[in-house]
Parts: C-alpha cells; structure tokens; sequence
C-alpha cells in the first residue's frame, strides 16, 4: 500500500511502465535516411516488446503518455515528415508500420513452436495435411517452414522491407521526379 503514497493509483503505475518500455525503443534520428531510421526502429520495437511481451496490448492503450513515449512519437513523425511525407501519409506510415510490428511481436510471442520444436509441433498438423486436403498448406511446411534453418522470426525483415519500399513510392517529391522523367506518377493517396 505504500507505493500508492507515490502514485495516485494502478493508471499511474501502467503508464510509468508503458513509459519504460518506450524508453527502451531505439528513436528515430530525424533528417537521417528515413528507412533506415524506421527500420533500426522497427527492430528495435520487436526487440523490446520480446523481451515484455505482455506489454503488447497495453503499449497503445493508455490515454496518458509519459515523456519518453511522447519524445518516440514525436521523433517517428518527425522523421517521417522529414523525409516528405505529408502529415497524412505520415499518420498512415505510423500507423501500418506499428501495426505490422505490433502484429509481428504479438504473432511471434503466440506461436506454438520455436526453430528447435517446429518439427514436433508440425507432427499431429503433418498427419492432417498427409492426407492429401491441404496440398498448399503440405507444400509450404514441406519445402518451406520444416526445413533446417528456417526461423519465423526471419519473416520479419521481408515484410518490414516491403513496406519501407512501398511507403518510399508515396513521397510526393519521389512521384513528382518519376512524372518529370515520363515515369508513371500513379500511386497512394496523397492527402
């Protein structure tokens, strides 16, 4: 009961700790190469919220931010608006970059198995797909996730990178050099 002297109730505690974890996220260098500001980010997130998992879901849940969660937020979108994103795109880049690595964290912390029990988790699924009813799904297992090596935290990069690259194509002074060049300048919304 005393740790209440120093805080008004359990909202305060969540907040200071959701605060902690944000402190412990790599931020973002506004004015450096964007993508690689949002991607030493973005591992750097997955990173921690491995390490707190539980935090996942409460991360995003709480109505009053510390300094160090508003300093993450104010250096990603200044990083992003540095790079020429409009302030709506902007507020679209945060928002599916956190969603995929939220999503990421979550999937991963929830997974069944790890690179070591992958095949003993696969075996009662492997006698289902034997059957012949899912070939895609036997496919995949067989020439894919069961081989040696294959880890699921290795889709992380892939995904992350083809978001970076997409969200590059909706710079407007990016789209605005490609119709100067005779490239075709149809893209994402440009609010």
């Amino acid at each position: 009961m005393s740790l209440y002297y120093y805080v008004a109730g359990k909202d305060e505690i969540l907040d200071g700790i959701v605060d902690l974890v944000f402190s412990e996220i790599a931020l973002p260098t506004p004015g450096g190469d964007w993508q690689l500001e949002m991607r030493r980010r973005a591992i750097s997130a997955r990173r921690v919220l491995r390490q707190h998992s539980w935090a996942i879901g409460l991360m995003e849940s709480r109505a009053n931010p510390g300094p160090a969660t508003l300093h993450h937020h104010d250096a990603t979108i200044g990083t992003l608006r540095g790079a020429g994103f409009s302030v709506a795109m902007t507020a679209h880049a945060y928002a599916l970059l956190d969603s995929y690595v939220y999503g990421f964290a979550l999937q991963e912390a929830s997974l069944p198995f790890n690179p070591d029990t992958a095949a003993h988790i696969a075996d009662p699924a492997g006698q289902q797909i034997a059957a012949g009813h899912y070939p895609h799904l036997a496919e995949m297992a067989t020439q894919y996730i069961l081989q040696p090596g294959y880890d699921f935290g290795d889709e992380f990069d892939i995904g992350l990178s083809v978001i970076l690259d997409a969200l590059e194509r909706s710079i407007p002074r990016r789209l605005d050099e490609g119709a100067q060049n005779g490239a075709n300048a149809a893209g994402p919304c440009q609010r």
